[in-house]
């Protein structure tokens, strides 16, 4: 199966590759073409991906490569490695880029642009399984770039708005920043293990334990985590990135570039295992960023801000899961998360449509629930799945998270296992803020399900302390609808109900199929083993129920297993509870109000995302300006005044020497003899 691996990714780079030729061809029946080009590979290499997954079952790991390059040092391997956390997310990765490609047929139909964004959409999804496949470091590091790349196109897709012109800028810088440290973490690795294949790092890590190069590694590894993952204090490009189109939104947010943090320390989970100090770092900044994001999405008014902050919270999870040793429920809800939450930018790009507008005060008024039956019934489901309401996959996923952390907490640090589980105080702190995450999400998820369908008393929802997004719904309102007319439109009133479709077949079928998706993937992890077996041990040996038992797996038995447990059940369902509740009884008591009211004294710094932008201008972007004016004045007042200095005195005392060769013989008569003067004087002296 790892042969066929290989081949997967050149599936959609031939999409993007002809598409690029149809795109500068510029000819008309050419680019009629694009759809069925962009659509049909992206399709066949989601199909090979199953084949890969049934093919490679529940077995160990397997390779096919040859070496790209002898350096003298660590070799250089081209190939791929198909493991079962691979398997599955390449998966992921190929239905949402599919039903992302075949949603945008429609959606982006009156784009002129649309041939070379499908193109940059399919060497996206290369990139990233690039990324799943690879079996070599730098290999996986070319397909991160790549992601980068084309995160920075895609999200300033309207290059003529100022607005996604800076976004993609921010995207693009903010990431590159995270990505520094994460090539050094990959030189440290790979000179500790003496290779950059995977499965050498990872066997290093086990045999010679978190220290050294491998711990060095690790936790550098952690800045392009932070980055690509948008955790704090890297985490501020996500929700500007909303100023792209709403389909690459669904990509970005559900199976590519946010994914592959998450997905790099899964796939080296061994070398985080072993170092408690990048644990650590892992659980802070998880913890941090999964309850301000929830805190920042219930303050927003635009629905794909929501979403935005809701993503970046939901990442938070997952990392949490894997710093509190939950690798298998983090990877559990990574796939969850991508089936849900590419339904919800989908389902939000219909109702942008609709209304023309993406503030959640506007579209209260348009009777979406009547309009768009189907969106309704799907987001209903998206939202649900996201607040973790069973039995929709994101209460299971969301409770593995929460169990895994609670045993963790409670285990302590002595296992039946090959290597030392996560310190105990990891575990508190995950499980707190997975239970305190967990309340919020099902507060703004109930508030935003409620403003988008269910009418409200329209004028007293708007308040002027929250005027402060105007400019950024206008942009939103200006790509949904393909014309430059975004703040006009938004003051329409809603369309009148006609016979026609709610959206294209082509945007409702991926909705639909997403849908029943997140309705019953969840059940994946009531068997106690199944998942498990499927994905596969950290070390990419295959998991078998009797080896965990006997303590032969890299942890404890207990860390495989993805039931919901009897407490942190009933304290997610609490959770739930509480946080609908809170949205309840601010509507029953002051109806037509925005319920994130009951944020008090958090909602206008949650509504700025805490100005975690203004913190990132005061500590990095203002002392590098600042650093940048020293070097300049250095560089033209001192480097270039030596310079100029030399010059200056070179031309000094080339005047000085032309003066005295000026031609006149009575002067150097002169001159003669006052030097004869001068040195008999200083004979006579010596005597």
């Amino acid at each position: 199966m790892s042969t066929l691996a290989l081949w997967i990714p050149l599936l959609p780079l031939f999409s993007a590759a002809a598409l690029a030729v149809v795109s500068l061809s510029g000819r008309v029946k050419a680019k009629a073409l694009a759809p069925a080009l962009a659509v049909l590979p992206t399709a066949a290499a989601a199909v090979l991906t199953f084949v890969v997954l049934f093919g490679h079952g529940t077995g160990a790991a397997t390779e096919s490569r040859i070496r790209y390059a002898a350096t003298g040092g660590p070799e250089l391997w081209l190939g791929a490695r198909v493991d079962g956390l691979a398997a599955l997310i390449a998966v992921l990765v190929g239905i949402v880029a599919t039903a992302v490609q075949l949603y945008s047929v429609t959606y982006m139909a009156h784009e002129e642009r649309y041939t070379s964004y499908s193109a940059l959409i399919s060497l996206f999804t290369t990139a990233m399984l690039v990324v799943v496949y690879s079996t070599d470091l730098l290999v996986l590091l070319v397909g991160w770039e790549v992601m980068g790349a084309c995160s920075y196109f895609l999200i300033g897709h309207h290059w003529e708005r100022p607005e996604a012109r800076s976004a993609s800028i921010k995207a693009f810088l903010v990431t590159k920043f995270g990505d520094v440290p994460f090539l050094l973490g990959i030189l440290f690795l790979a000179h500790g293990a003496g290779t950059f294949r995977i499965q050498p790092i990872v066997q290093h890590a086990i045999q010679q334990g978190g220290h050294g190069y491998t711990a060095a590694g690790a936790i550098l590894l952690i800045g392009g985590v932070m980055g690509k993952s948008a955790q704090v204090p890297l985490q501020t490009w996500l929700p500007d990135a909303m100023a792209g189109p709403t389909p690459i939104s669904a990509l970005i947010h559900a199976a590519t570039m946010v994914a592959a943090g998450v997905y790099v320390v899964a796939r080296l989970y061994p070398v985080f295992l072993v170092t408690p100090a990048a644990l650590w770092i892992l659980a802070i900044s998880a913890a941090l960023t999964a309850v301000t994001a929830a805190l920042s999405a219930f303050a927003q008014r635009d629905l794909k801000r929501i979403l935005a902050y809701s993503t970046v919270s939901q990442l938070a999870l997952m990392v949490a899961g894997l710093a509190a040793g939950g690798r298998d429920a983090a990877v559990f809800h990574l796939m969850s998360h991508g089936g849900f939450k590419a339904l919800l930018f989908l389902g939000a790009g219909v109702i942008i449509h609709e209304a023309g507008t993406g503030d959640v005060d506007e579209l209260n008024a348009h009777s979406l629930r009547k309009k768009l039956p189907v969106t309704f019934i799907t987001m209903t489901i998206g939202l649900a799945a996201l607040a973790g309401a069973p039995p929709f996959s994101g209460f299971f996923s969301k409770e593995s998270i929460a169990g895994a952390a609670y045993d963790t907490a409670t285990r302590g640090e002595t296992a039946n296992s090959v290597l030392h589980t996560p310190p105990s105080g990891i575990g508190w702190l995950v499980f707190s803020a997975t239970i305190l995450t967990g309340l919020l999400t099902a507060a703004y998820c109930f508030r935003t399900w409620w403003m988008l369908f269910w009418p409200m008393e329209r004028g007293l929802i708007r308040s002027t302390e929250e005027e402060t997004g105007a400019e950024a719904l206008e942009a939103l309102v200006a790509e949904s609808t393909g014309n430059a007319m975004g703040a006009g439109l938004a003051a329409q009133p809603p369309k009148t109900t006609s016979a026609r479709p709610e959206a294209p077949t082509a945007e409702l079928g991926p909705l639909v199929v997403l849908a029943a998706l997140t309705t019953v993937f969840g059940f994946a992890g009531l068997d106690h083993g199944w998942f498990p077996t499927w994905l596969g041990d950290a070390d990419g040996a295959p998991y078998r129920t009797a080896a965990a038992d006997a303590g032969k797996l890299l942890q404890p038995a207990d860390a495989y297993g993805l039931a919901p447990g009897l407490i942190s059940t009933i304290l997610a369902l609490l959770a739930l509870a509480l946080g609908a509740g809170l949205v309840a009884s601010s509507l029953r008591t002051k109806p037509g109000h925005d319920p994130n009211r009951v944020l008090g004294i958090l909602r206008r710094p949650a509504l700025a995302g805490f100005h975690a932008d203004e913190a990132q201008d005061a500590l990095a972007v203002k002392p590098t300006q600042l650093a940048a004016t020293a070097v300049g004045f250095l560089d033209a007042e001192v480097v270039d005044g030596y310079v100029r200095g030399s010059g200056v005195a070179t031309r000094a005392l080339g005047e000085g020497l032309r003066r005295l060769q000026n031609g006149n013989v009575q002067l150097y008569l002169t001159g003669v003899l006052t030097g004869v003067v001068i040195i008999a004087a200083a004979l006579g002296f010596g005597r």
